[in-house]
């Protein structure tokens, strides 16, 4: 849920020696991976966080997408500014196109550029993730409480597909398009967060939530009255102006103020 507490608590899903689990980071994670350990805990994280005992520093495991959605839900032009810089209207209610489960990727994974797009581009964005008992004709106030955390995602996209094809479905819908992580934090007022992305060390977006046309909670009631949205499902909030291309070799970083950092490398799909 939607908090202005300082207790936020980052959920990760990582891989270890011993196989896979879910695990509360704890540390600063700008003092490095040395400074940051990831406390096991047992079965999913909704519900108690009860901890197992075993602890891993994070440089000894692999974070994984803190989430395997059954669907990810998009919200085109939330932004007025990107909206502009496409030539396209503000929409009067959200504009929602789906991506597939599979497109989902974690931090780290390669975006693979498919051999039909020429114009592969970056979308920084805030991702909701959706919490017990998820949501169905919510109104604001439960749509606030269905949100279990944030993470960051990054909406890829085939633009020139997308301008190609009457519905986006293509073009959002490669495999590797919706790389998420590094982890889901709890407890974050997301009215006013910093959306950035770099390319390579240079900065391409810069927005503020605080700008989007339809803020996280009332994306998620609207949703709700479209879709029943399912614990751990994604609600991905709009990109910020910027968007830009995307060559292998680079590596594509979204960090979200008060939620983490997401870097992952571009290669060509053989």
């Amino acid at each position: 849920m939607t908090s202005s507490s300082t207790d936020a608590v980052r959920i990760a899903r990582f891989a270890h020696a011993s196989g896979m689990s879910f695990g509360v980071v704890e540390g600063d994670p700008d003092a490095g991976p040395d400074a940051v350990t990831v406390a096991e805990i047992d079965g999913h994280p909704f519900g108690r966080l009860q901890r197992t005992g075993q602890r891993w520093a994070l440089a000894d495991v692999r974070l994984l997408s803190p989430i395997l959605p059954s669907k990810i839900v998009c919200v085109g032009r939330n932004y007025a500014e990107h909206a502009a810089e496409h030539g396209a209207k503000v929409p009067a209610e959200p504009l929602l196109f789906l991506k597939p489960s599979t497109a989902v990727i974690g931090p780290a994974d390669a975006i693979r550029l498919p051999p039909q797009s020429s114009q592969v581009e970056h979308e920084a964005e805030v991702a909701a993730v959706i919490g017990p008992p998820g949501a169905r004709r919510a109104d604001r106030a439960a749509a606030e409480q269905a949100i279990f955390g944030w993470t960051c995602a990054n909406d890829v996209t085939a633009r020139d597909l997308q301008r190609a094809d009457d519905q986006w479905t293509r073009a959002k819908g490669f495999d590797s398009f919706c790389p998420l992580g590094p982890w889901i934090t709890t407890d974050v007022d997301m009215s006013d967060r910093e959306v950035r992305c770099e390319v390579n060390d240079e900065v391409r977006q810069l927005g503020r939530t605080s700008d989007m046309v339809f803020d996280p909670a009332a994306l998620v009631s609207y949703v709700s009255h479209v879709m029943t949205l399912l614990p751990g499902d994604v609600v991905l909030t709009g990109t910020p102006a910027g968007v830009g291309p995307l060559q292998a070799g680079d590596t594509v970083v979204v960090r979200v103020g008060g939620v983490g950092e997401l870097s992952n490398p571009v290669v060509n799909l053989e």
